[in-house]
């Protein structure tokens, strides 16, 4: 039997989905070791291997099974896009299961909400796919997940598998608290990160099927009644939207590393770190922020918005 029969060998188009049947540990099962193969094509440079791989999970029965499942068990799950459904019933589950084809498939417009921005009395605005919408982010994300895993910033934390902001507060511990540390901290927020990710890159460089990238991209948003086409940015509200945007911002430790040559977490030399949750990070370095000393109390640097 070979990898594709296995990871496909599930109810075929025609054939009845029993929904609380469904053995959920060989599912996961069979899309961690495709996932596997992915890890292992990227790590050998064999980019037309990946996409091959990406392909054959992107149809497997068993990660739309495991879609549906998140997009039905996640804090999300009552809450409908534009067309008004949700997915409750096994029967539902089920069909739509077997409705998440790539051909076809065409992104229909986000349900633009707002939400209170935390320690802030700014909103953030949201963008809620309909079920049908988010289930396929949700798929196509277990082929985007290893590569964004493999190639993503080793200090990186916000939006990853097991990882969290306490990891993030560790690595500040474990570059800082020492006594050859460095002694200044710069923090920094990028400015409307979400929002400004140009379009033209993400098609240009994002491992994803590019038709299926560009209907995320510009489905639009409708906000009071109106259709409102969007021209930059990844789909807040989206699954796949966390991910994208990591992959964006990897390669600032990179960079850190070939300007200052910091191959070293704490080189005696220089003694440049960069620690990131999301769009915000943190740089530790030996030297002085914008030629200004840190205060003794309290070495953080105002808060960047580049």
């Amino acid at each position: 039997m070979t990898a594709g029969v296995l990871l496909t060998g599930a109810p075929t188009h025609n054939q009845t989905v029993d929904w609380a049947s469904l053995n959920w540990r060989k599912l996961e099962g069979n899309v961690r070791r495709l996932q596997a193969r992915i890890v292992q094509a990227v790590q050998a440079g064999r980019w037309n291997k990946v996409k091959a791989l990406q392909r054959l999970l992107t149809r497997s029965f068993s990660a739309k099974a495991l879609a549906v499942k998140r997009v039905t068990e996640n804090k999300g799950k009552r809450t409908a896009g534009v067309d008004g459904k949700i997915w409750t019933t096994p029967k539902q589950k089920a069909a739509a299961i077997k409705s998440l084809q790539s051909r076809g498939y065409r992104t229909q417009p986000r349900r633009r909400v707002y939400i209170p921005k935390p320690g802030s009395k700014k909103q953030r605005k949201l963008g809620i796919p309909t079920m049908k919408d988010r289930a396929m982010e949700a798929l196509h994300l277990q082929a985007l997940d290893p590569i964004a895993e493999t190639t993503g910033d080793p200090n990186s934390y916000g939006f990853r598998p097991k990882r969290s902001t306490a990891d993030a507060i560790e690595q500040c511990f474990t570059v800082l608290g020492r006594k050859p540390s460095a002694q200044y901290v710069l923090e920094g927020d990028i400015r409307a990160c979400f929002d400004e990710i140009s379009h033209q890159w993400l098609e240009a460089n994002l491992p994803l099927e590019p038709r299926i990238l560009q209907q995320w991209l510009k489905a639009g948003v409708i906000e009071a009644g109106t259709l409102l086409e969007v021209d930059a940015g990844t789909p807040q509200g989206g699954i796949a939207s966390p991910a994208m945007a990591n992959l964006t911002l990897d390669g600032l430790e990179l960079m850190l590393q070939q300007k200052f040559g910091a191959s070293q977490p704490l080189k005696r030399k220089n003694k440049v770190n960069l620690v990131r949750y999301a769009d915000d990070f943190v740089r530790h370095e030996a030297r002085y922020v914008h030629g200004a000393r840190a205060p003794a109390a309290n070495r953080r640097a105002a808060s960047l918005s580049p």
